[in-house]
């Protein structure tokens, strides 16, 4: 059986981007594994007008390699669509996902319907074996190497576990939005892109299908996106540097605050539905209820009437109130969890004082520092720079280095006008 150089397990944008990052380096073999039988990227949230909040050159490899040929602007050019996004600099979020298609079809490296079940070590020769399932037989891999990149599941709140009823996670909204609509009442839980941009999507349709539509965030306001040019320097080389050689507790503190920088709600989407509420209140009141400051405490359901008792506190005045609904969407984000493959190896494996991977610098999370790298999932280590799309480049080009030994793509140092720590040559 050979040895890859590498493993890489799940095929979101940043393995996707590693694969294509890595094709053209001959003296590197590697092997990307997805459970899945496509790129699937956030299906449930491909609304037709809903868009990334990064530009288009956070593609896959444009700012590691802009002379690539798995760039986003080769893929408009092949498709015949780079003359009709000329005058656009936020692609669609479906048409990003058709573009991870693209790219991935032309990669021999990726295999789909491969379920990994679980990975080993073998002291002997200091390889992992991953074993996986596909179809109905199993099959196993040997690599030197592994890069990690299954994704976040969807996090369901306590207070939901468990719920009976049709409630769904914002990503299936896509699949069960036409029942939704068909409800008399719908409340929407949560505070982020998602949310506003399913809310948006009910409200455009409020008159016509008639329901009561909630909208319920534990935020103290629909707060913005930060997108601001100086504040986008914290997704620079010189803020991860500065934010990984902090203390653990400050840290974590800190990836608490920033939250408004990676889970934020476009400005322009917030006004649009602020525009949307002003122009169907013209007729009248508006079927609908924006509850800020209210926290999900608990909820029931009762099959007879088909309906959701929802318990809900108001944070700040510290009042109890009950809210019923028929149709319930939960746009609560995505919880990481170790995935089980990895029990075998996890002896192998670094983990801080809060129990969550301690991700070193290079992005690896094993004892020796070489032998296994994360994507994502690492804003308590690399801060807000870990989900953020145009540091997915950065971040492959860093493991691509440890990988070969060799900066194959150059690495930026340094890029920000602002320095984040104390100043150096200034006098106290």
């Amino acid at each position: 059986m050979s040895t890859h150089d590498f493993i890489a397990v799940g095929l979101g944008p940043y393995n996707l981007g590693l694969a294509c990052l890595t094709a053209p380096i001959d003296d590197l073999d590697g092997l990307f594994l997805e459970a899945r039988d496509d790129v699937d990227w956030h299906p449930g949230m491909l609304l037709e007008s809903a868009h990334l909040q990064t530009p288009f050159l956070a593609d896959l490899v444009t700012l590691a390699d802009p002379t690539s040929p798995y760039s986003f602007l080769s893929y408009l050019k092949e498709t015949g669509r780079l003359y009709p996004f000329y005058e656009n600099f936020f692609p669609l979020r479906a048409e990003f996902d058709a573009y991870c298609r693209w790219a991935a079809a032309q990669l021999p490296a990726v295999r789909f319907g491969h379920e990994v079940t679980a990975i080993e070590h073998d002291r002997a020769d200091d390889r992992y074996v991953v074993h996986a399932r596909v179809g109905g037989r199993r099959v196993t891999h040997r690599a030197r190497r592994l890069v990690l990149g299954t994704g976040t599941p969807p996090h369901v709140p306590p207070a939901c576990e468990g719920l009976a009823g049709d409630v769904i996670h914002n990503s299936r909204y896509r699949e069960h939005r036409a029942a939704l609509r068909g409800k008399r009442s719908i409340t929407v839980v949560g505070s982020g892109q998602s949310a506003a941009e399913i809310y948006h999507d009910l409200l455009a349709d409020i008159d016509t299908h008639g329901y009561q539509l909630n909208w319920v965030t534990r935020s103290p306001r629909f707060f913005p996106l930060e997108y601001t040019k100086l504040t986008l320097e914290m997704t620079s080389p010189d803020y991860v540097d500065y934010f990984h050689a902090l203390p653990e507790a400050t840290r974590y503190r800190l990836e608490a605050e920033q939250k408004a920088l990676f889970k934020g709600i476009d400005a322009e989407l917030i006004n649009a539905i602020f525009d949307l509420l002003y122009v169907k209140s013209v007729g009248g009141p508006v079927p609908t209820r924006l509850l800020t400051n209210t926290a999900l405490t608990d909820a029931a359901y009762d099959p007879a009437c088909g309906t959701y008792a929802l318990g809900l506190r108001h944070v700040e005045q510290g009042r109890d109130l009950t809210l019923e609904t028929e149709g319930l969407v939960l746009a609560t984000g995505y919880g990481y969890r170790v995935p089980a493959f990895l029990d075998p190896i996890r002896d192998r494996l670094r983990f801080d004082g809060h129990g969550r991977f301690d991700v070193a610098r290079n992005y690896s999370i094993d004892h020796t520092g070489r032998g296994v790298f994360l994507q994502n999932v690492g804003t308590h280590t690399h801060s807000v720079t870990s989900p953020d799309l145009g540091m997915g480049p950065y971040r492959n080009s860093w493991i691509i280095r440890e990988l070969t030994g060799r900066e194959h793509y150059p690495i930026e140092k340094s890029i920000a006008f602002q320095e984040f720590g104390t100043p150096t040559g200034v006098a106290s």
